[in-house]
């Protein structure tokens, strides 16, 4: 719950900040809300204008920006490819599957976001740090995180292509170098777990094929008699158990 509290304060306070606090008024009228275009009398008014324009496009995107710099790529791909490995197109549904991967991801992400609520968020609420000092701490953790799961092989690809020099810190990696990065090596990464949870259920498919055809029951559909047989496999061994605790192990180890 601390971590949902602190993505609260996070959250509002951005919007806060973006749009103003509403006057003490307010409480007892309906506010209004007028959005037009007008001419800018300084450079100072179109600059203030752009950077609110600008933020407010952030905001719709930072959903997005978020699910792609955290674990929940990689564990929503695990999880669906094990639905269909269970052949199960339905089930779990999919609102089920990325709630979880949703609930998993808070919890993997926690430590980085406990960082950022204490070097970032609550100095510039402080009024300690400026809004740009309280965003490049704030990016820092974030950027420390990806970088440990991201491979070498995809950092170098997009360095080459960037036409930059070979970082040499982590402070030195641009974010627009490190986030495809970090995407590409936690789609391999999904993938590979997912090959691996595709083995066992595909030797049951397998083997059902097998005695199937060679009882001569070639028009049995064999997933019809192969499913029970992987679902009591996976109940039998705890398959959620095992894929949340490989999932956890490759994050928090």
């Amino acid at each position: 719950m601390e971590v949902f509290n602190r993505f609260k304060h996070i959250f509002l306070s951005l919007s806060i900040l973006l749009l103003g606090a509403l006057p003490a008024s307010a409480a007892a009228t309906l506010p209004t809300m007028t959005i037009g275009f007008g001419d800018a009398q300084t450079p100072q008014d179109f600059s203030q204008g752009m950077q609110i324009l600008i933020m407010l496009t952030i905001l719709t995107l930072a959903p997005s920006i978020i699910i792609m710099c955290t674990s929940f790529t990689r564990i929503v791909i695990v999880l669906s490819l094990t639905r269909q490995a269970l052949g199960t197109a339905q089930l779990p549904p999919a609102q089920v599957i990325t709630g979880l991967s949703l609930i998993l991801t808070f919890f993997v992400m926690s430590p980085t976001i406990n960082k950022i609520y204490d070097v970032a968020y609550e100095p510039y609420m402080n009024s300690q740090i400026t809004q740009q000092e309280a965003i490049r701490r704030g990016t820092k953790p974030l950027q420390e995180f990806m970088l440990r799961y991201t491979d070498e092989q995809e950092l170098a690809l997009f360095v080459k292509f960037a036409q930059i020099e070979k970082p040499k810190t982590v402070n030195d990696v641009p974010m627009y170098v490190l986030l495809p990065s970090f995407i590409l090596s936690e789609l391999k990464t999904a993938f590979k777990i997912g090959f691996l949870i595709f083995i066992p259920f595909l030797i049951i498919d397998i083997v059902v094929a097998s005695i199937l055809v060679s009882m001569g029951m070639v028009f049995l559909p064999p997933a019809m008699i192969a499913t029970p047989f992987k679902l009591i496999l996976f109940v039998m061994v705890d398959g959620w158990h095992m894929i949340a605790k490989s999932l956890l192990e490759g994050f928090l180890t």
